[in-house]
């Protein structure tokens, strides 16, 4: 299945909310995968939803763990470096497999001017290689930095992993999502989709995460919030 992205899709649609985008996402989904694959992955949201994890993330008004990663490129890059230069918005996504993750950072790039222009950054965290991270990029015309989070370390600190479920594994298996391979270690381990937007100091100011992966909050609404602090 080949996920349309959003310069392949007709100009009028290119601004669309992004949960159209991910509606639509859904639907072929429902259309092509066969149900019982479907009640595959959503058994698995449920277990996640029922251990509360998205309730139990790092919340606003926390500090945030500082943190340094190789960016898409193999370049260092540090959270104190980014907030020394205003806010940040941070996004933790599964990987480029994911078709709601790049709805997502598709539609994150085009507030990038925005996001900018209110005196604050956004960068995207996965536990995706430095390799695949390059690919996504590069891939979706991305305007932001895709920081590698290996092992999930960052992600472990915000409160967000969790280990794929067996029958899931081998879903993704069937349909050659080697996270193994993607994400470079055995752990099966993946974050639940997160965004965060950080004050300078590292405060938590916005914090918006699901365990079900096909749900993400509007970039409008992350833009207004940032608008807000500034």
């Amino acid at each position: 299945m080949k996920w349309r992205s959003l310069e392949e899709s007709v100009p009028d649609l290119d601004k669309r909310p992004l949960r159209n985008i991910l509606a639509e996402r859904r639907e072929l989904i429902a259309k092509y995968v066969p149900p019982e694959t479907q009640a595959i992955h959503a058994q698995a949201v449920a277990e996640l939803k029922e251990r509360r994890l998205a309730a139990n993330i790092l919340p606003v008004g926390a500090k945030a763990p500082a943190f340094e990663l190789q960016d898409q490129d193999g370049k260092m890059v540090s959270s104190t470096d980014l907030l020394a230069k205003g806010r940040l918005v941070l996004c933790f996504l599964r990987g480029r497999w994911c078709p709601f993750c790049v709805g997502q950072m598709e539609a994150m790039n085009l507030i990038v001017p925005e996001i900018e222009r209110a005196g604050a950054a956004l960068a995207a965290i996965s536990p995706q290689t430095v390799k695949q991270s390059f690919f996504m990029r590069d891939q979706h015309k991305l305007r932001f930095p895709l920081l590698s989070d290996a092992g999930n370390q960052v992600a472990r600190r915000f409160g967000l992993t969790y280990r794929v479920p067996n029958l899931q594994q081998a879903v993704y298996r069937r349909a050659f999502v080697n996270l193994p391979l993607v994400n470079g270690d055995e752990s099966w381990e993946l974050p639940i989709p997160a965004t965060y937007i950080l004050d300078r100091d590292g405060t938590v100011l916005y914090a918006s995460a699901n365990e079900d992966y096909t749900e993400r909050p509007e970039p409008a609404e992350v833009l207004r919030t940032l608008q807000a602090c500034s």
